[in-house]
């Protein structure tokens, strides 16, 4: 630990990786950001919170300053599991550098992006001192690739109550498709899954009349609920969309009628909807094409995922522009992608998420480029200085 550089995002990265913080392992991710954070003079609180059923989980909160306005940095150290630790090329919790690019689980989700946030803040506090025009924090929570309960939802709940008060967040989770510099998210859509039943009569093939074969119903229900579209999207939306993710019948035998048809479907939606509205109207899309002939069920799982827009506008120019100027790219504004912890900080203030580039997260040899780390660096300093206009 004594010689490792915090200015140096890099190596913050490597140490990060080095620790093994499998969802909701610790790993001494957390403890590392506490002992550089707390030497750059930030107030760092380590917080574990617990609910039945679950594991108990580490989060930590750092703040400089404490007047406003408070830029808020947000992220995980936790990590998915490495799969099979064999196919990796180097041992997957080395942080070993090859040909320009840091390999490690979690390099790319997300600790190279926490890394190069934490390096800016104290590239930017050891250049102007700790008394900013304002305040900087961190809210990490080792939970983000687990149940989400004892984490970032709780974090927040926290800070709250202790009177923190954040005027804008940065999350960087990796959200470039191919480069540096394409895309920052500015909004997410929900997620919403619905299960069908429908019910027949078991019985013998030769014999039909004395059974209800469940199938052709819900094949019927299938087409009713992808025939037409839910919407044609929004100004920053795609449209909204449907996918059966499973039908299965249960039925091992080729000359049985089944009793039931259950099918799986997962929308992913705009702003247009809320889950409530959603839920109305494949209830009554289902009502429709099942009439009386079809004896159904439907029922939807509860959802955190709502979807969100941070509006365009001072702050996600300035962002925006900073990254230009760093990377040469102007970004795309995009709500793509699936959901992050971005959707419980919107309920605090506004959100944007802009990271690494994401094609080797979750994969065997999960890497990340060190340039490009140290770009996200760069960009977030420069983020930093146009927000306390300090430069």
């Amino acid at each position: 630990m004594s010689a490792l550089d915090p200015l140096d995002s890099v190596a913050l990265t490597q140490a990060l990786v080095r620790c093994p913080s499998v969802t909701p392992e610790e790993g001494g991710a957390l403890a590392l950001l506490e002992k550089v954070l707390a030497a750059a003079g930030f107030t760092v609180h380590r917080v574990t919170f617990s609910a039945p059923g679950t594991p108990d989980v580490e989060n930590l909160y750092a703040r400089i300053g404490t007047a406003a306005p408070h830029l808020l940095f947000a992220g995980h150290t936790d990590v998915v599991p490495t799969g099979d630790e064999a196919r990796w090329s180097v041992p997957a919790f080395s942080g070993e550098i090859r040909d320009g690019l840091l390999y490690g689980r979690g390099a790319t989700d997300m600790k190279g992006g926490v890394a190069a946030s934490v390096a800016a803040a104290l590239r930017i506090v050891k250049r102007f001192g700790p008394d900013l025009p304002g305040s900087i924090g961190f809210l990490i929570t080792g939970d983000e690739e687990g149940p989400a309960i004892n984490g970032t939802v709780k974090l927040l709940e926290w800070a709250h109550a202790r009177g923190e008060r954040f005027d804008h967040c940065i999350l960087p989770e990796p959200t470039n498709p191919d480069a540096l510099g394409d895309m920052i998210k500015i909004g997410r859509r929900g997620s919403l899954t619905g299960r069908i039943t429908v019910h027949g009569k078991q019985g013998h093939v030769g014999y039909p009349h004395l059974a209800e074969n469940p199938i052709p119903g819900v094949a019927k229900l299938i087409s009713a609920l992808t025939a037409e579209p839910l919407d044609h999207g929004t100004e920053h939306f795609d449209r909204s969309n449907l996918e059966f993710t499973t039908v299965d019948v249960g039925n091992p035998a080729s000359n049985v009628i089944p009793n039931e048809a259950k099918a799986v479907f997962n929308i992913r939606f705009n702003d247009i909807w809320s889950p409530e509205t959603l839920e109305a109207e494949i209830r009554r899309r289902l009502e429709a094409a099942a009439g009386n002939a079809i004896r159904w069920e439907a029922s939807f799982d509860p959802t955190n995922a709502v979807a969100f827009l941070t509006a365009p506008g001072p702050f996600v120019e300035s962002v925006a522009e900073a990254i230009e100027a760093a990377t040469g790219r102007k970004p795309q504004l995009s709500t793509t992608g699936g959901t992050s912890d971005a959707r419980f900080i919107k309920n605090y203030c506004p959100v944007i998420e802009f990271g690494l580039v994401g094609k080797t997260m979750h994969q065997i040899d999960e890497n990340a480029s060190t340039a490009e780390i140290e770009a996200l660096t760069t960009v977030f300093e420069r983020v930093l200085e146009r927000y306390f206009a300090l430069a």
